[in-house]
């Protein structure tokens, strides 16, 4: 037994005053004559042994009646020994979008905000935080509101990072008792390969279960373009084997357009594929309806005007094998010597390609970095005869690089970065029995540059990133039949595309993006993005011919953008949710050691508030206290 007030007891010793007063008491006796007093002896004995014990059951019962009313006014009780620490709680709720999983006709993430309302105490002050947002020291009545019109999200905290955000948010003191509760369903996306329990944290697991672990997705689309014929538009989705026939509609902003059926194969894949208009701008929308999910049921896409991208070679050969590759569907391609070329033309385009120079002109490499500075690609194809000293003073502005020594072995190429930007996206699988290019001769280099392409013995074949790319042989036909290899028409393409970085049919949300629209800005304009009434200003970096937009953040919200300078609408850009959340796969929190659960978010509460339960005494001892009041005045009139 425990005391809130525990100096009261100090009032005991008093006590002590009673028992004295009746050890001492004095009684002084007048003596009276009387004429025969043998038959009053036996009389007033009885009487001195009735009252003495009278006096000691008083004593006694007042005695107990003082004790009982100072331990009740010293408040006795009972409880744990955590009960008595100092209380902090932090809160975790998963608002990620598998959270819109139903359950009894509600989200996992309403019903889990109702029972939060419900049985936190509306006074206590704890800490709560989502994927994406804190709230610090409030009470329930501060953040219900907030917490009813929380919104999804497509981020996903893992155990670890929960775990690392929840200690920022406990005090530093270490005599408190700390409760982390992660309110979740506990996709297999939440564990943590390494994740070990806080042990000076009290960790509660809440897993939540939703009726079915059912759902279909609209992964993604692929879009094959045929200039002279319907374009095709193949769109890709998940769901369970036994889905059925799923309806599927494809709008141009609100006009539907085309309508169709997926059915779904064994593995729960299935592919829909929708024929349109080539060489027209949409802004596409694909919509399913099922009862899992609702945030994927929904695809956004656009086909803009394509830009074409400008792309001057110089030549001191024939270049014509570029002329075959820059189609004029996709480039606007031109081609100087040396000689004939105009400097100024340089500022308009996208690519420069020094294609077999014998020496680049000092006045050539100035405008060529201006060039590259302001946004432009260059891309050098070697002349085996080639002045190295001009080539390795321009060349050593980037990435430190240089031709060394001539080496006349005969080599093939046989490594292909399949990871480097150029080629991430041309290969559906790393090949290994590919048909391989030779060259004759080739230059040993230096460089920080990462490799793209690389020959027999590590040598590079093709180096560069980030619109410098360069090859360390001479492409002409006597030299190599790099020309005539598959391999050469995705490397230039791409090395080309990257010049004028156009938007891709769709992007997504949370992952790096970058777009060039090609525009020339005045010193104070600025382009922005808009949907509805949501509207932001993207990262922005300007150049002579384009901007470049970076997205990163931003935007936070799907669907179709439009990119507009001042008034002016230049194009639209497309952005999706990513998909990580559409598996319904949960992990099995049994199998971490060391973790409370508990099946709802009432049992939980009732547990904490056994746990921090106290039991008082004191209104006992104020009952015996008047108890004993009672056998007092028995005593007094019963006891002679």
């Amino acid at each position: 037994m425990q005391f809130k007030h525990p100096e009261i007891l100090w009032a005991l010793a008093l006590l002590i005053i009673p028992i004295l007063i009746h050890l001492f008491q004095l009684r002084r006796f007048k003596k009276t004559p009387f004429t025969n007093v043998a038959m009053l002896q036996k009389v007033i004995a009885e009487s001195r042994k009735s009252n003495t014990l009278k006096k000691w059951l008083l004593l006694l019962t007042r005695l107990a009646l003082l004790a009982c009313i100072i331990v009740a006014f010293a408040q006795p009780f009972s409880a744990s020994t955590t009960a008595l620490q100092e209380k902090e709680t932090v809160v975790y709720l998963d608002d990620s979008f598998s959270m819109q999983a139903k359950s009894n006709g509600l989200s996992l993430l309403e019903k889990s905000t109702q029972e939060l309302i419900k049985n936190i105490d509306p006074e206590s002050v704890f800490s709560l935080f989502t994927n994406e947002k804190t709230f610090l020291n409030v009470t329930i009545k501060d953040i219900q509101n907030d917490l009813l019109s929380l919104p999804y999200s497509h981020k996903q905290l893992n155990l670890d990072e929960i775990q690392l955000k929840a200690a920022s948010l406990f005090s530093r003191t270490g005599n408190s008792n700390k409760n982390l509760i992660l309110v979740s369903d506990f996709q297999e996306r939440i564990a943590s390969s390494n994740y070990e329990r806080d042990s000076i944290v009290n960790t509660y697991f809440v897993p939540l279960h939703p009726k079915t672990a059912e759902n279909v997705s609209i992964d993604s689309v692929s879009l094959q373009v045929n200039p002279t014929e319907q374009s095709k538009l193949s769109v890709f989705l998940s769901g369970e084997a036994n889905a059925g026939n799923l309806p599927i509609s494809l709008y141009n902003d609100e006009t539907l357009i085309a309508k169709s059926s997926a059915s779904f194969k064994v593995s729960g894949s299935s592919e829909v594929v929708f024929s349109v208009p080539s060489n027209q701008e949409i802004n596409g929308r694909l919509h399913i309806v099922d009862n899992g999910l609702a945030y994927d049921n929904q695809f956004f896409f656009n086909i803009n005007k394509k830009e074409k991208i400008k792309v001057l070679a110089v030549s001191d050969s024939n270049g014509d094998y570029l002329k075959r590759l820059f189609t004029p569907d996709e480039f606007i391609f031109n081609s100087y010597t040396p000689s004939q070329l105009d400097y100024s033309a340089l500022d308009k385009q996208n690519v420069v390609i020094l294609n077999n120079l014998k020496s680049i002109p000092n006045s050539l490499q100035k405008v060529l970095r201006t060039f590259k500075q302001n946004g432009g690609t260059v891309i050098i194809v070697p002349s085996m005869e080639s002045d190295l000293v001009s080539y390795n003073q321009f060349l050593s502005g980037f990435f430190a690089s240089g031709y060394l020594e001539k080496s006349s072995v005969s080599k093939k190429v046989t490594s292909i970065a399949f990871q480097h930007p150029i080629y991430s996206n041309v290969f559906e699988k790393e090949v290994s029995n590919f048909q391989y290019p030779t060259v004759n001769e080739y230059f040993k280099i230096r460089s920080r540059a990462p490799i793209l392409l690389s020959l027999d013995g590590n040598d590079p074949f093709l180096c560069g990133i980030d619109g410098f790319y360069f090859f360390t042989t001479s492409l002409e036909t006597e030299n190599s039949n790099f020309k005539n290899s598959p391999l050469i028409v995705p490397t230039f393409y791409n090395m080309a595309a990257f010049g004028l970085k156009a938007s891709d049919a769709y992007h997504i949300l949370g992952k790096p993006t970058t777009v060039d629209i090609p525009i020339t800005l005045g010193n104070n304009a600025i382009l922005n993005l808009s949907k509805e009434e949501y509207e932001f200003i993207p990262l922005q970096q300007n150049f002579p011919n384009k901007v470049r937009l970076t997205f990163d953040e931003n935007p936070t919200m799907d669907g179709i953008y439009g990119i507009n300078n001042g008034d002016e609408r230049l194009g639209n850009i497309s952005f999706n949710f990513p998909r990580d959340e559409s598996k319904l796969s949960y992990m099995d929190i049994e199998n971490i050691p060391n973790v409370n659960s508990q099946d709802t978010i009432a049992l939980l509460f009732e547990h904490l508030e056994e746990e921090r339960s106290i039991t008082a005494y004191w209104k006992w001892f104020v009952i015996l206290a008047l108890f004993l009041i009672l056998v007092e005045v028995i005593i007094q009139k019963f006891v002679t």
